[in-house]
């Protein structure tokens, strides 16, 4: 195996999940898109799904992620967040997957997609189909629009081949410390849920909350919460100010593989990026922007290695990166450190975020698939 890894800390994970169940005292769905933020799907699911409280709900991007959960045994209802459509409808109705909608155009399409099950389909559905609508509170996304909602779920209600299982909406800004525009987006969708009761539809879960808002807006709890990047340890913003202890739980792990002096005034990797101001000691990882190292940390990032941070010099490039130790004695095999913790020191992917102009979800999600992944489970 490579010496570069990425190890995943599984208790953590759960550390993570449990104290969201903690504080939100609601059902969880557990979103686990992108290969689980690039944690894993199977290892994160399975974790999860260990506890005595498991998630109630999971909840994926695309279609496809939610096939790989179904067949892997996930027997908890599967939330796909990408709208229903011509070319994943069959593949819903075959793996008993939940989709979005949000116009009576997608109704009529699963409908007549229904009534052809016998092509479409290796089981028969018993009752109703559920499906979850979205309502555009003012993201701008996609979703009916706020002010459409209530005739549109209206006539979904009426039609006996459907059951509303879920009426969601998503924030926009909750990740961010003023929450003036997200007031309004509640506002838009605890009218809608008032009016709703009116008309006797009830939906099994109404949902909003995604991380900024479980951390920081109780009030939108709901029914159900939509975790995501602080299942994986991290707010979605520095910003937020919350009393749920996260911790992360990925680190990015690589180990010297060679070690050699250079002389004052040579230069280190591609285009003389770093020029060398007196004799010091550069070292070599296996590592580089194939394996998720963004370019642009170039000359802007740093390493542990036994409990010193070293600075990384020079282009990184596609498979090697290098770091100024000076003279400290670094032999070949040190493990280095590039996002995780020491005993003085920690690095995480808010560094690099900073650096980068991005956020932690863009780190984990892009290290990439040569990364060998090892799971480790000591709730450190």
């Amino acid at each position: 195996m490579r010496p570069t890894k990425a190890v995943i800390n599984l208790a953590r994970l759960k550390a993570n999940y449990l104290a969201i169940r903690k504080k939100t005292k609601t059902k969880i769905l557990a979103v686990v898109k992108a290969d689980a933020y690039g944690h894993g799907f199977a290892e994160v699911v399975g974790a999860l799904n260990s506890l005595k409280d498991k998630p109630e709900y999971f909840g994926v991007a695309l279609t496809e992620e939610g096939i790989v959960l179904r067949k892997i045994k996930v027997k908890q209802p599967i939330l796909i967040f990408e709208p229903v459509n011509e070319f994943n409808v069959d593949e819903i109705i075959t793996y008993d997957l939940i989709p979005t909608v949000y116009s009576a155009a997608q109704i009529k399409l699963i409908e007549k997609r229904l009534a052809q099950h016998d092509s479409v389909r290796k089981r028969k559905i018993d009752g109703e189909f559920k499906v979850h609508v979205k309502i555009d509170t003012g993201m701008g996304r996609i979703g009916v629009r706020f002010d459409e909602a209530i005739h549109l779920i209206k006539q979904i209600a009426s039609n006996e081949k459907f059951k509303i299982d879920g009426v969601y909406s998503h924030f926009s800004t909750s990740d961010e410390k003023d929450k003036t525009f997200s007031k309004l987006q509640l506002k838009r969708f605890t009218d809608i849920i008032t009016e709703l009761k009116k008309h006797n539809i009830q939906p099994n879960v109404i949902h909003i909350a995604n991380s900024g808002a479980l951390l920081t807006m109780p009030e939108a709890n709901f029914d159900l919460v939509r975790p995501g990047i602080s299942l994986y340890g991290y707010k979605p913003s520095q910003a937020l100010v919350s009393d749920i202890k996260l911790k992360p739980v990925m680190s990015l792990i690589s180990k010297v593989t060679a070690c050699r002096w250079f002389e004052k005034g040579e230069f280190v990797s591609y285009g003389k990026l770093y020029e060398v101001k007196q004799r010091t000691q550069i070292v070599s990882l296996p590592i580089g922007y194939a394996d998720g190292v963004n370019r642009n940390l170039s000359n802007n990032m740093s390493c542990i290695i036994k409990d010193k941070i070293y600075p990384q010099v020079g282009r990184i490039t596609m498979d090697r990166i290098m770091f100024d130790v000076g003279d400290s004695k670094i032999n070949i095999g040190d493990k280095a450190i590039l996002i995780g913790q020491s005993k003085h020191y920690k690095i995480d992917a808010w560094d690099w975020s900073k650096t980068l102009g991005t956020i932690p979800y863009e780190i984990t999600c892009n290290i990439s698939k040569r990364v060998p992944k090892v799971y480790i489970d000591n709730g450190n």
